[in-house]
């Protein structure tokens, strides 16, 4: 039987410093875990950031001397990755008390979203056998990262995919998710013309909502909202 859909807010912002934004995921994650907004996922795209896990290896990161990338070490599981514009980076605040206390479920629920929102674009996606992220076969290429953080049932982080932008620094700077032969691609590269994150966000959020039976609403920006650190998240929902 299919679970009841509860009600959710989607906060949709546009290019977005690391750092304000994980200020921003803390405050909501306190809102939710507090009780006082419901589930919250937040959409968006960064500048160019290398971010690192619990896992990464210290040898697994060699940007070359004057790139133009910021580094952040992060408390999410997982190992190294790469953001940048052209990438849709979501990250679901959720209470998993709602979605069953089953890390390992919610982990497998996030790659179902990101299939289903492959699927509307005719792009046929898969998991592949002990390991995490999307990837598209034959021969076999990751699209999209996931890597999360739990933290008394509720998540932060969550996945970023490839929508159009060179995958070439997730091998040339790092050696992402820790996978020394690892193909990257993008959504635009497999389709063969151009596609915007802006394109992807409505697909997205409809299979976030079809999987975690969520029913999405705009999270308001006004000062009545019960959050922690608000003056970030007006400043960051001000671009939305």
């Amino acid at each position: 039987m299919k679970a009841p859909t509860r009600g959710a807010y989607l906060l949709e912002l546009g290019e977005t410093p690391y750092l304000e934004a994980w200020e921003l995921q803390r405050s909501l994650a306190a809102a939710v875990q507090e009780g006082t907004i419901p589930d919250t996922v937040v959409l968006l795209e960064h500048p160019p950031v290398i971010t690192t896990g619990r896992r990464t290896d210290e040898n697994e990161v060699h940007v070359p001397e004057g790139s133009d990338v910021e580094v952040v070490e992060t408390d999410r599981g997982g190992k190294s990755t790469y953001h940048a514009p052209g990438q849709l980076v979501c990250y679901p605040i959720l209470d998993l008390n709602r979605h069953g206390r089953d890390v390992r479920r919610y982990c497998r629920d996030l790659e179902e979203a990101v299939i289903r929102t492959l699927g509307a674009f005719d792009l046929t996606a898969t998991r592949l056998e002990g390991l995490t992220g999307v990837w598209l076969e034959r021969p076999p290429q990751k699209i999209c990262s996931i890597g999360v953080h739990i933290s008394r049932w509720v998540t932060t982080h969550g996945y970023a995919l490839n929508v159009d932008l060179d995958p070439a620094p997730f091998t040339n700077w790092i050696t992402a998710c820790g996978l020394e032969d690892a193909a990257f691609t993008t959504m635009a590269r497999e389709l063969r013309r151009p596609l915007t994150v802006d394109q992807v966000r409505p697909h997205a959020a409809a299979a976030l909502e079809e999987v975690f039976s969520l029913s999405f609403e705009e999270l308001p920006a006004e000062p009545g909202v019960e959050l922690r650190e608000q003056p970030v998240h007006a400043k960051l929902a001000a671009r939305s």
